[in-house]
């Protein structure tokens, strides 16, 4: 069981908010009507507990145990009261390869006994990907049963967050690509998607480059495709700036230091987040040392 410590309630009210046709959010509401309570079949927004460590590099051990933590209190939750709220944790990892359950090592491209980094196998979907300083790593841990119970419907969802992201606070047009997980621009992938759902909860997540150095892909085949490449925000906003093609007048967010890209591209995250789900989150402080330990957890190889 993790320690959470003290609770700080905050809450944060997404600028909009807009019923998602999709979802299943339609829930039994109490409302005032007349100066008379009710209850009313509504959309109501559910409350998701916000995590924030995006300024943070935490360990990927500490963070997937906090994870699995979580899920196991979830589903006790839901076995005692049924529901639960959701959890979204947002942070960075220092470098580190981690492994899929389709992984196969040899999309490694180095010596396996002397890997340049840790190398985490885990239960997630999908092959390999790296993650490392100035990526954005969101772990949604959601009941689905409150939303859709529906995984394509799910990863779909994840990906459209990516997408609106993108477009709506750099300009950046960016799209699915057909027989793949992931958001891409042009030929370039700038998120990688791998979830694990259990009895309905989510974990795992995804992870969008912003700033990432993205040199430690090369000793990989990224998510197991080949003859493609990786981009960061942070790649694209120059890449247009140089070109003069950001006809929104934003390319002048090329300019900014690595630190303001990733907290304009945070919060824009937990916004898109939070409309596309239809959430309201208040803050949970977890002090850092407080994290449970890493035991039980599978390191196949160490640097």
């Amino acid at each position: 069981m993790v320690l959470l410590g003290e609770c700080c309630l905050s809450f944060i009210t997404p600028r909009f908010l807009r019923p998602n046709s999709e979802s299943n959010s339609l829930s039994d509401c109490v409302v005032e009507i007349n100066g008379h309570r009710r209850r009313k079949r509504v959309h109501c927004l559910r409350s998701c507990e916000l995590l924030d460590f995006h300024k943070e590099i935490i360990p990927y051990e500490k963070a997937w145990c906090l994870q699995k933590d979580i899920v196991r209190e979830k589903k006790s939750e839901i076995e005692k009261e049924g529901d639960c709220n959701d959890t979204l944790i947002v942070l960075q990892h220092p470098s580190v390869y981690t492994l899929g359950t389709a992984s196969s090592i040899n999309n490694l491209n180095f010596d396996i006994n002397n890997p340049p980094f840790h190398i985490h196998r885990t239960e997630r979907g999908g092959e390999v990907t790296y993650h490392g300083p100035g990526q954005l790593v969101m772990y949604p841990i959601i009941n689905l049963r409150r939303h859709k119970m529906d995984l394509h419907w799910y990863l779909r969802t994840l990906e459209e967050v990516v997408i609106r992201v993108l477009s709506s606070t750099f300009s950046i047009q960016a799209s699915r690509m057909e027989g793949f997980t992931g958001v891409w621009v042009g030929d370039e992938k700038v998120a990688a998607i791998g979830i694990r759902v259990a009895q309905w909860i989510t974990y795992h997540g995804l992870a969008l480059n912003v700033t990432t150095d993205l040199s430690p892909f090369k000793w990989i085949v990224p998510c197991g495709i080949h003859g493609r490449q990786v981009g960061s925000i942070k790649g694209l906003l120059r890449e247009a700036q140089s070109s003069c093609n950001n006809a929104h007048g934003k390319a002048d967010l090329g300019g900014l230091d690595d630190d303001s890209l990733i907290n304009i591209t945070y919060r824009s995250l937990i916004e898109e987040f939070s409309k596309v789900f239809q959430l309201e989150y208040y803050h949970k402080t977890i002090s850092l040392p407080m994290l449970c330990e890493s035991e039980g957890k599978e390191v196949i190889y160490t640097k």
